[in-house]
C-alpha cells in the first residue's frame, strides 16, 4: 500500500512531513543531528528492535527516523493535535509497525489508552515545552511508570539556563539574525504553515479544531536541563542527563 499519499484523499502525505519539516528546521537548524544522537542512543540502550513510546509525536517525525533505521522497530505516536495526526495517519497508513493515539498528556489517564503497558523508549522533541512545569512534573512520573527497567525517556527541547543571562541573550540575538535571513530566502514560519494547512481540503477542518484546543502557540514553561533531570530522579529515573546540546537546544536522557 502506498503509505505516502492518501488513498481516498489523494493527499500528498509525504509532501506534507518535508514541508513539517522544513519550517522546523528554520528554527532549529541541529534538527538532525539531535535525531542522529537520539536513535543511537535507543540503539545503545535498547538496541534495534525497541518497543517505542513516540510522545506528542506531531507528524510522526521520530517514528519516521526510527522506521528508517530499525525497521523491526515497534512505535506507538500520541499526540492531541488532529490536524498533525491526520498527517502522521496519512503517512503511515497500512504500516503495521505504527500505531497512533489521539490522548491529551495532561489527562492523567492518558495511558491507558495505549496498546502496551511499557516500553522500551519514551522519545519526544520540540514538545514539552507547551506544558507548565506542574502538568510537566505530573507526565514525568507517568512516563517513568511506562518506561521498562533499563530502558530510556529522550526528551530534546528547548531548556532554558536563566543563570547565564548574557549567554542566553547572544544566543538568542545571533539565532534569530539567522531566522531573518532565512525568512528572506523564502523560508516558512510557524504561522504561515498553519496559514497554508488551513487552506487545504483535508487538513482544514482538523487544523481549526487544533487551534481551538492549543491557541495560537505554546503558552508553558522551559526550565533547565538540571531541572529536568532532577525532575526525572525523582519520579524513578536511576541517572539523567544531558546527553547532546546546541546553543539552544538540549537532549537529556533518563535512564530508569
Amino acid at each position: 500500500m502506498d503509505t505516502t499519499t492518501g488513498c481516498t484523499t489523494g493527499t500528498d502525505w509525504q509532501a506534507w512531513q518535508e514541508s513539517w519539516d522544513r519550517q522546523q528546521e528554520w528554527y532549529m537548524p541541529d534538527r538532525e543531528e539531535r535525531f542522529r544522537i537520539m536513535l543511537d542512543m535507543v540503539e545503545a540502550f535498547v538496541g534495534t528492535e525497541p518497543r517505542v513510546l513516540d510522545l506528542a509525536c506531531g507528524t510522526g517525525s521520530i517514528t519516521a527516523r526510527l522506521l528508517a533505521r530499525f525497521p523491526k522497530v515497534t512505535s506507538t505516536g500520541v499526540d492531541l493535535d488532529p490536524a498533525l495526526l491526520t498527517i502522521a495517519r496519512g503517512t503511515f497508513e497500512g504500516d503495521d509497525r505504527v500505531t497512533f493515539v489521539e490522548a491529551d498528556l495532561k489527562d492523567p489517564d492518558w495511558p491507558a489508552r495505549l496498546p502496551y503497558d511499557a516500553y522500551d523508549a519514551v522519545l519526544t522533541a520540540t514538545a514539552l515545552h507547551w506544558l507548565r512545569d506542574e502538568p510537566l512534573e505530573a507526565l514525568c512520573g507517568r512516563i517513568a511508570e511506562l518506561v521498562r527497567h533499563g530502558g530510556v525517556f529522550m526528551n530534546a527541547d528547548h531548556m532554558i539556563d536563566d543563570t547565564t543571562p548574557r549567554i542566553n541573550a547572544a544566543e538568542s540575538a545571533q539565532r534569530h539574525a539567522r531566522m531573518d535571513q532565512g525568512m528572506r530566502d523564502g523560508a516558512l514560519d510557524w504561522a504561515e504553515w498553519w496559514a497554508l494547512a488551513a487552506k487545504d481540503p483535508v487538513l482544514a477542518a482538523p487544523t481549526a479544531r487544533r487551534f481551538e484546543i492549543y491557541g495560537v502557540h505554546a503558552d508553558g514553561d522551559m526550565p533547565s536541563a538540571a531541572w529536568h533531570a532532577r525532575v526525572l530522579r525523582e519520579k524513578g529515573f536511576a541517572e539523567a542527563r544531558p546527553v547532546w546540546c546546541s546553543p539552544s537546544d538540549t537532549l537529556l536522557l533518563a535512564l530508569k
